[in-house]
């Protein structure tokens, strides 16, 4: 027998190894963990910031090669690095819709009867998730597409198009894990945890856009530029900014301060891109969506 085989003989199985996972990062005290998280990664120490991205390396593929510096003076720094000029080259063409982030594409589809998918055979209405009847009714039939950041990548996150970002409201709520494991077992994972509802009006295409970035266990934080404060658990339930905020296509719009996701709503008068595949790595800038032709 050779020693790869024997490596995969000492595998646990899949279903023990999901279970584990769940165990470790669900079935904890999260909002007590995400607090602790939270204020161990805003000490400003050089040398603990480098031991903790190094344990951190232990457990994700996390890749500094492209940020602008790979010396930090907290873990934080380390979370919301920004990226060397042109590593993000973002799509031009005005009849695309680009990433607003780097991801992995989850499910993706048509909102029908208020209803969209977190994971397969695993659904959740649209009113749980904006809490709010009118954009309820707004996006029925609506394209929605989910992006999943993991710990290990780019944390921040860009205008998908030229426009306004015109309301901002914030859903307090929970910190639930939201990998696919979780999202196999918790329903309406997305409608638990903390959130912002950012609706935007796209310029010279008369369309809305929203945008929903979902924070999750560690740091659950939401960082937005055009608004003074970072939305976090002390923010206040049902918070509405109205910003009235233009942006270009690719500028940064804000920061998640550890790994989430972001779900995209658009209009039926656009298509998917066509290499969307659940599963698949994006980055920032590349098509999601276009025009119809």
């Amino acid at each position: 027998m050779t020693r790869s085989q024997k490596i995969r003989r000492l595998r646990w199985p899949s279903f023990l190894a999901e279970d584990l996972n769940f165990l470790l990062t669900n079935r904890i005290p999260r909002a007590f963990v995400t607090r602790f998280i939270g204020w161990y990664s805003h000490i400003r120490s050089p040398l603990l910031a480098r031991i903790s991205i190094q344990i951190w390396k232990v457990f994700t593929p996390l890749d500094l090669s492209e940020a602008t510096s790979t010396r930090f003076s907290s873990l934080h720094d380390c979370f919301i690095r920004e990226l060397r000029p042109g590593s993000r080259p973002v799509d031009p063409r005005p009849t695309v819709i680009v990433s607003p982030c780097d991801g992995i594409i989850g499910e993706h589809g048509v909102v029908t009867a208020g209803q969209l998918f977190q994971a397969k055979g695993f659904p959740y209405s649209l009113r749980d998730l904006l809490i709010d009847p009118a954009l309820e009714q707004q996006w029925e039939g609506a394209r929605f597409i989910t992006i999943r950041i993991t710990s290990a990548m780019y944390h921040r996150f860009h205008a998908p198009h030229d426009g306004t970002l015109s309301r901002i409201r914030y859903i307090s709520g929970d910190t639930w894990n939201v990998n696919p494991i979780a999202l196999k077992r918790i329903e309406k994972l997305f409608c638990k945890n903390e959130r912002a509802v950012l609706e935007m009006n796209l310029s010279g295409v008369g369309m809305a856009l929203l945008m929903v970035p979902i924070a999750a266990i560690l740091v659950a934080s939401i960082r937005i530029h055009c608004i003074e404060t970072t939305l976090t658990s002390r923010t206040k339930d049902g918070a509405l900014f109205i910003p009235a905020a233009r942006f270009s296509k690719g500028q940064e719009l804000g920061w998640f301060e550890h790994g989430s996701t972001i779900l995209v709503f658009a209009p039926a008068a656009l298509d998917f891109a066509p290499e969307l595949q659940v599963g698949s790595l994006i980055r920032m800038g590349q098509p999601l969506l276009r025009f119809k032709s």
